[in-house]
């Protein structure tokens, strides 16, 4: 018997949220046409239009109007999800859905209903990391963790940012049919089953991190990030700021909240990421464009921020292809 998988669309919807992972599901039904494992829906409270942030409209049944058991509720991200300011009885609708569903999940800012409705509380939960701070203020009982490209807590799954719905899809498709159908539908799509690294590698570090709200060092931010070949080192960073080492060393961490060495060395790796996606330019020659001393000094801070080698970067994300 097929397994019945609910998209639930809040409106508006960020497409992509849904056709992700979407696709997914519809692909596993391709493995198996004449005994498709998944029957899937799109629903909203009271069905209709569902608007989306790419033009196109999805057309919805009532989630009342669905017959039979829910094996899997997934609520789909978008402005609806995120800042719908829903009323108690759209909030209850979710939170009985939920709770009847063998497993329900999130897309993204999804994760803000599934909160809203308590089915995240007390659970590991994840969503786009731009938002990840404003979910665990909103919602201090939730563990929110920022890095993961999904989080599965007993029932309750729940991705990052936008396209990381496929991979949280994949990974249901790989519970309920097995690796070898998800490695195969993974390919079809181009994507990873597993994808190296956390959602950290998308996000904007330095933006993110840099908080100095006196903008003591702005100017200084901006230089270092157009000189990331120049000698970088502390004391000269200090000679420049009139300020002892020390001195500057402690007041620059405590207004970015990163110390010195390690905003260069995020400059770095940010610069280096750009190169390896926008240009065919060899991994060398990246590494010392970007100041740091050669390909194994990249490969390594890679690795360590990253999870992934540059060649693996270079492979997943790049335009030009591969030099190296």
């Amino acid at each position: 018997m097929a397994q019945s998988i609910v998209f639930l669309l809040t409106d508006p919807i960020k497409l992509m949220d849904l056709t992700g992972p979407l696709q997914v599901f519809v692909d596993a039904n391709k493995t198996n046409p004449d005994n498709p494992p998944y029957e899937i829906t799109l629903a909203s409270q009271d069905g209709g239009t569902i608007s989306s942030d790419a033009i196109i409209g999805i057309e919805t049944i009532a989630l009342s109007e669905h017959t039979g058991p829910i094996n899997t509720c997934l609520v789909v991200g978008g402005d609806g999800a995120r800042h719908g300011g829903h009323g108690p009885g759209y909030i209850e609708l979710v939170r009985n859905t939920a709770e009847c569903a063998e497993r329900v999940g999130s897309i993204c800012s999804g994760a803000f209903l599934l909160a809203e409705a308590g089915v995240l509380s007390g659970k590991r939960a994840v969503t786009h990391w731009d938002s990840c701070a404003a979910l665990a203020r909103q919602y201090p009982d939730i563990h929110v963790e920022e890095d993961p490209i999904y989080i599965r807590d007993g029932a309750v799954w729940t991705s990052a940012g936008v396209t990381s719905g496929i991979d949280l899809a994949l990974a249901m498709v790989s519970e309920d049919l097995g690796r070898n159908t998800a490695m195969k539908i993974a390919q079809s799509l181009v994507s990873y089953m597993v994808r190296p690294g956390g959602q950290s590698q998308f996000s904007e570090p330095l933006a993110r991190q840099s908080r100095d709200a006196k903008g003591q060092f702005d100017e200084l931010q901006s230089w270092i990030r157009d000189h990331l070949a120049d000698d970088l080192r502390v004391d000269r960073l200090a000679e420049m700021m009139n300020m002892s080492s020390r001195t500057f060393a402690r007041l620059f961490t405590a207004a970015v909240q990163l110390t010195p060495a390690k905003y260069v060395e995020r400059a770095r790796i940010d610069a280096a990421k750009s190169l390896l996606t926008d240009t065919d330019i060899s991994i060398k020659s990246v590494a010392y464009r970007c100041g740091f001393t050669g390909d194994d000094h990249l490969r390594r801070a890679f690795r360590r921020e990253l999870g992934v080698s540059p060649l693996d970067y270079r492979e997943r994300f790049g335009q030009a292809g591969a030099n190296a």
